[in-house]
């Protein structure tokens, strides 16, 4: 890929790849809670958790801009 370049310099504050990890674990807790929430019928009075409100536990462990980012890091 010689032409694969980033466009804005933002970066992951680990060498981790990607957050897939923890989006999939994340999304399958969401889903369990609703199934639970469905099959006791409590879906009336009671508003569902925020998830996604802490990805400092994911792989990643969240982005930052890097202004002073050289040609030779936006390189995928």
């Amino acid at each position: 890929m010689s032409r694969s370049y980033r466009k804005t310099p933002v970066f992951g504050n680990t060498s981790a790849e990607s957050d897939k990890p923890g989006r999939t674990k994340d999304h399958r807790r969401y889903r369990h809670y609703y199934k639970d929430m469905i099959r006791h019928e409590n879906y009336d009075d009671i508003e569902p958790p925020n998830f996604k409100e802490e990805p400092w536990g994911w792989p990643k462990d969240g982005r930052h801009y890097w202004h002073d980012a050289t040609e030779k890091d936006m390189r995928k």
